[in-house]
């Protein structure tokens, strides 16, 4: 069973600590957030990438639904209240050094994530042209 409630900060905890141990230590930046990566469950397919600070963390595990802090709007951020295309948590994973988490998630509501209304946020790919500018062409996975 995993203690849903956020450890405090990795700043101070010893590296085999947190690169080995048990407990669930997230270093969060200067502005208190994590970066995660949120990913189809069935698919793998990446939907999205958001921040997290602890609030969004502990309803996240509470809820069961992601959670997430929104920088634009400074404000605490439930994936789909408006659109209803919400986020339902079914794994979450921290890498080595506890700074970035992988969110594996089944979306509900349409099965978008993106607020443009495609599946992924990551519906176009970067190339370049001719002339050698870089150049968005609309790609959803």
């Amino acid at each position: 069973m995993i203690d849903t409630s956020p450890s405090p900060p990795a700043r101070n905890a010893a590296k085999a600590e947190v690169e080995q141990g048990a407990r669930f230590l997230p270093k969060l930046d200067s502005d208190g957030l994590i970066g995660a990566v949120v990913t189809d469950y069935d698919t793998g397919t990446v939907l999205m990438f958001a921040w997290m600070n602890e609030t969004a963390l502990k309803l996240t595990f509470e809820t069961g639904i992601v959670h997430f802090w929104s920088r634009s709007r400074a404000r605490l951020w439930k994936k789909g209240e408006e659109s209803g295309n919400t986020l339902h948590l079914r794994e979450a994973r921290v890498d080595c050094d506890q700074d970035m988490l992988w969110i594996r998630a089944d979306v509900a509501g349409a099965g978008v994530a993106c607020h443009t209304g495609a599946h992924s946020c990551f519906y176009r790919t970067i190339s370049t042209d001719a002339d050698g500018t870089l150049v968005l062409t609309r790609d959803e996975i």
